[in-house]
Formats: structure tokens, C-alpha cells, sequence
């Protein structure tokens, strides 16, 4: 089946709802949107697909810039199913990698940015050293230099334009640091993750001819989850769309906005929904979570939003457990009582769709233990897991991992989507044909020779590290920081390390979600979706925190929403006897009535 024919076919799906036919039939710039469950990636997904066939012609393309490495990754299957193939004529990636490989690597010499020729992207050992070095110099305080890396952070955000008087007057102590932390970063020849949108907003608004030669490559851009990527990138897409020409067609909802402490403000999506300019098209219907669930989201919400199930739709159940014994009290009776009465209740259900969600990634390790100590596998996506989920190349090791573990019998993963994802992340130094042909011949090759699941994690990493990425890294300026984060880990799987090395079945096994429980943070379990969620610890003092102000009880209640909205079937939430939230107490007392 051809491409076309492949999103035409998935698009009569979104013909009986009438907002999602909207939205794919727009043609200039449009705002979609779409609260939780509302089918909002499939719509964005088969739009791409349209507007990648029908309204760009080739070799130009469209750039679609997405929140994380797991929202790119989802972008990219779904595609992959219209057959559209990443790279090529689609770049989907998050802002920073936008802002570095298709800005800063291609263009800092030339719009004279004052880096480094041959710069690369800090490490995180860098960014340490760095900051340690720039409070020697202006700070010389006896506290740990890092207890200044949060305020840095957002002082740099702060200022898109460091031109105003504010940049100067505001906080002339954190101004000082920032720059002297950067020179310290430019001494290194290295840019940091801040750095990336910062320098490319610069390039993008000193040089009129780059934003043109932006527009002229991808005549339109996609952004996803608007709500949390920033000013930096709102600012991108008013030069890039309301001055430069290019399309829009945005994906957000101001409900999910959860990311305050990194400088995400859902206003900026909701003054771009206003204008005259733009389409505005909002998804009402969630697809996802039975109707008791819809009704009590937007009481843990707090504002009446109008969202409906589709008719026919499941019910769906809240639950209540307080708890007593604190976290590790909760941890004894979610995997003693709740995880057995929930199988019970649901014979067949696998653990992967059950998902346990707390508002700390230290609150996970209780939960870790318990499950371990009960028999339960488990899968951690938040800050203590064995290694960062978000990582780029240790998802692609996953899929890798998948391939050899019976993969290439079943052909899922296809091998094609593994040469393809790992040519995107060496694609610095696959110029030529020849350079992608020995690299697709060498990952064979190496793949090929370790097709066993009860091959060592350890060993196999080893020889993929040493075959495969060793040799290319000398090339690669933006896998520094994820090299590290490979070496960690196979340092601690390693004799002197601190973790039991596995089998590489166990390994694909994380990548691919088997019989295993999902621990997250409510902040890493966005975008998903569950049979069964279980919010943990949902208490005062952690959700809200203590003394938090208007504006950071605001956000938390769209971190419950968040949370409450990921499961399909049931929610079951978790507190202690005395000490259960505001937000846990506001939707049990409205369920009553």
C-alpha cells in the first residue's frame, strides 16, 4: 500500500468526529486543542502524513518539534505505520535538538555566534566543573556550588534578550554567574543543554536570511505539546511562522501544563489560540478513560472543562485507600492487598498496565522495594532508574536489544527502524552513501553474532559500545553526554559495579514493556496511558508541597489532572489516614454528593 493510500485509509477514522475532520482539513495555521484521551496524536500523526504528501513538495519537508525523546519516539512509529520513515525530509525532535542540529551545528560559524570552532554539547561532568569554577570566581560562598545550578537555570531562561537593562539590574549576582559560567563552558568548547534554544533564538532573530533558509527547508512546522516547550520556542515560531512563512500547526492543552520550574507558561498557548490568524480547533471527546473517571478528572482539576466519553463507553472506577506506616506502610499494602485484589478483579491483566505514580522520584525507591520483595518486576521511568529513560541512545540499545532477542524472526522490531533510528543519532558523520552502508553493515554484523537472549547486558553493551559507537564518536558532537550515560551503566553492571549484571532478554524486556509494574513520577507518566493507575502518596505537603504560592497549587492540581487522567479503567488513590491532600479530599467529597 502506498503512502498515501496509508493515511488516507487511517484518516477515515477521524471523519466521525467532526473536530479531529476539522482539524485535518485546515490549511493554514491552526492550534489544535486536546485535552487528555482526545486522540490528539492521531490526528497530529495523519495530518503530517497529509501535509507531507499534499502540500510539501519535495525535497523539502517538515519539522515537527515534540516535548521529549518519548514523544519523538511515539511521533516516529506512528508514522513509521503511514509509512513515513524518520529523517530524510521529516525532522521530529525536541526543541533542543532542532535548536543543534538543524541551527547551531549547520550555521554557528557563519551567523557568528562566538563558539568554539568544532563545539560539542557539555557533558554532564563538564556542566559540574564549569559551575563549580564560575562560583569560585563570583559567588566564593563555603555552600555546594550545584545548590545554584536550579536559579541559574531559570535566569537564563529568564532573559530571551540580553540587550534590556533587566538582564543587568534584576539579580546583577546570577547575571554575573551566567556568564561567567558560560565563558567557563566556551573555554571547554562546549555548549550546554540551555545553551541550544538560547543560541539558536539568537542566530534565528540577528539573521533574516537563516530564518528563510529554515522556511525554505521546512515550509512547515509542527510543534506538540505546546504547553510546556517555553518562550524560547514560542519565540522561534513567531519569527519562524508570523514572519518568516512557515505553517503551524500546533498541538497543546492548557490543563497540562506541568512543567512551571523549567519556564513552560500555558499562556503562551492560549494568546496564539487567539489570534486572528490561526484556526483554533478543541478535541471534546476522551476516548481513553471510562466516564466516572472524565467526570472526576475535572473535579481533581477544580474547573469544569465539558469533556464527554464517546457513547458506549466503560464507566470506569475511583478508589480510596488510606493508608497507615507512612510511604514504606502504603508500599506493604499496595503489594500485600491492592496489586492482588486488582489481578483478582481483572484475571488476564497484564503488570505492565498497571502504573504507580508519586510526586518524587525518592518516594519510587519504597515502592521498588516492596514490589521486588513481594515478587513483582518492575519498570522505572523517573529520576532513579537504572539509567535515564529519556536517553536517546539507550533507547535505541532497547530496540537493538529487542531485535536480537527475537526480533529479527518476528520482524518487530523491523530491522529497517533500527538502521534508521541509529543512522539519526550518528547522522553528523553519515555523509555519504557509503558511510551509511558501512555503518548499516557493521550494526548487522554485530547484532547478528549476539541473538541470544541469555547473553550478559554487560557483555553485549561492551560490544556494542566498543563495534559500534566507540569508533563513531569521535565525530559525533551532540552523543558526548549519552556516551557518559552509557559507560555508567555498563561500569555498574560491571565487577565493581553496584548493580547484578542481567540477561539482555531482561533488558528487551524494559524496552518493550513485558509483565512488569511501570513506577514514575507524575511528571514522567505524561503522554501515557494505563488500564489501571495508581496515584502514591497523594498527600499534603508533597501534593501541593508546603508554602507553595497561587500559582504552584495551580500547577499541581494539573499534575494530579495529569495523573488522574492516564488511567483507562480504574484510579486508585493513596495517603496517609491524617495527611491526605487537598485535592484527594475536594474529589471524594464531590463523588458523594
Amino acid at each position: 500500500m502506498s503512502d498515501r493510500a496509508l493515511y488516507l485509509k487511517a484518516a477515515e477514522d477521524l471523519r466521525p468526529n467532526d473536530k479531529q475532520w476539522q482539524a485535518y482539513e485546515t490549511v493554514g495555521h491552526c492550534v489544535l486543542l486536546a485535552g487528555p484521551g482526545s486522540g490528539k496524536t492521531k490526528t497530529l500523526t495523519v495530518k503530517l502524513a497529509r501535509m507531507l504528501c499534499e502540500d510539501v513538495e519535495e525535497p523539502r519537508g517538515i519539522a515537527c518539534i515534540t516535548y521529549n525523546n518519548e514523544c519523538a519516539r511515539e511521533l516516529e512509529t506512528r508514522l513509521d505505520a503511514l509509512g513515513i520513515a524518520p529523517g530524510g525530509r521529516v525532522f521530529i525532535g525536541t526543541v533542543h535538538s532542532f535548536s543543534l542540529t538543524q541551527i547551531l551545528l549547520p550555521y554557528a560559524k557563519v551567523a557568528k555566534l562566538g563558539l568554539p570552532d568544532n563545539f560539542q554539547v557539555a557533558t554532564r561532568r563538564q556542566t559540574r566543573i564549569a559551575l563549580e569554577n564560575a562560583h569560585a570566581k563570583v559567588i566564593k560562598g563555603p555552600e555546594n556550588p550545584q545548590t545554584w545550578d536550579f536559579r541559574l537555570g531559570q535566569h537564563r531562561r529568564r532573559f530571551l534578550n540580553r540587550d534590556v537593562d533587566a538582564w543587568r539590574t534584576a539579580d546583577p549576582q546570577l547575571t554575573k554567574l551566567a556568564e561567567t559560567y558560560e565563558a567557563e563552558l566556551r573555554q571547554m568548547g562546549v555548549i550546554d543543554f540551555d545553551d541550544m534554544p538560547l543560541l539558536a533564538l539568537c542566530a534565528l532573530a540577528n539573521h533574516a536570511w537563516l530564518r528563510k533558509a529554515i522556511a525554505a527547508k521546512y515550509p512547515i512546522l509542527a510543534v506538540d505539546e505546546y504547553q510546556d516547550l517555553g518562550r524560547a520556542l514560542h519565540a522561534m515560531v513567531m519569527g519562524l511562522c508570523f514572519s518568516a512563512g512557515m505553517r503551524l500547526f500546533a498541538v497543546g492543552d492548557l490543563d497540562q501544563s506541568i512543567y512551571g520550574f523549567t519556564g513552560a507558561n500555558p499562556e503562551l498557548l492560549r494568546k496564539l489560540s487567539e489570534r486572528d490568524d490561526v484556526e483554533t480547533v478543541r478535541l471534546g471527546l476522551n476516548y481513553r478513560c471510562g466516564s466516572q473517571i472524565v467526570t472526576a478528572s475535572e473535579y481533581a482539576l477544580g474547573e469544569v472543562r465539558g469533556y464527554r466519553t464517546p457513547d458506549g463507553a466503560h464507566g470506569g472506577t475511583i478508589y480510596f485507600h488510606p493508608c497507615t506506616g507512612g510511604y514504606p506502610g502504603q508500599a506493604r499494602y499496595l503489594m500485600e492487598q491492592l496489586i492482588p485484589e486488582i489481578l483478582a478483579r481483572r484475571p488476564g491483566l497484564n503488570l505492565s498496565e498497571i502504573a504507580i505514580l508519586y510526586p518524587a522520584a525518592f518516594i519510587g525507591d519504597e515502592v521498588a522495594t516492596a514490589a521486588m520483595s513481594h515478587g513483582y518486576g518492575v519498570i522505572r521511568t523517573d529520576g532513579n532508574a537504572l539509567y535515564p529513560r529519556g536517553s536517546r541512545l539507550m533507547r535505541w540499545l532497547e530496540q537493538c536489544a529487542m531485535w536480537c532477542c527475537g526480533g529479527w524472526r518476528s520482524g518487530q522490531p523491523r530491522v529497517s527502524r533500527v538502521i534508521s533510528e541509529g543512522a539519526g543519532l550518528f547522522h553528523e558523520l553519515l555523509a555519504t552513501d557509503d558511510d551509511r552502508l558501512e555503518f548499516q553493515r557493521d550494526l548487522i554484523a554485530t547484532l547478528w553474532d549476539c541473538r541470544d537472549e541469555a547473553f550478559s547486558l554487560h557483555d553485549w553493551l561492551t560490544a556494542l559500545r566498543d563495534k559500534i559507537i566507540k569508533p563513531r564518536m569521535i565525530q559525533a558532537r551532540s552523543l558526548a553526554d549519552e556516551f557518559e550515560t552509557l559507560n555508567t551503566f555498563i561500569d555498574r553492571l560491571g565487577p565493581t559495579g553496584n548493580v547484578d549484571d542481567f540477561p539482555l532478554g531482561e533488558f528487551a524486556g524494559i524496552g518493550s514493556g513485558l509483565d512488569r509494574l511501570n513506577l514514575s513520577t507524575l511528571h514522567s507518566a505524561k503522554g501515557r496511558e494505563f488500564d489501571v493507575v495508581i496515584l502514591f502518596a497523594m498527600e499534603e505537603g508533597r501534593l501541593p508541597r508546603n508554602y507553595a504560592n497561587a500559582a504552584d497549587i495551580r500547577e499541581a492540581r494539573r499534575l494530579f489532572y495529569v495523573g488522574f487522567t492516564r488511567a483507562r479503567h480504574e484510579v486508585h488513590l493513596m495517603y496517609g489516614y491524617a495527611n491526605q491532600s487537598r485535592f484527594v479530599t475536594e474529589v471524594k467529597n464531590r463523588l458523594s454528593t
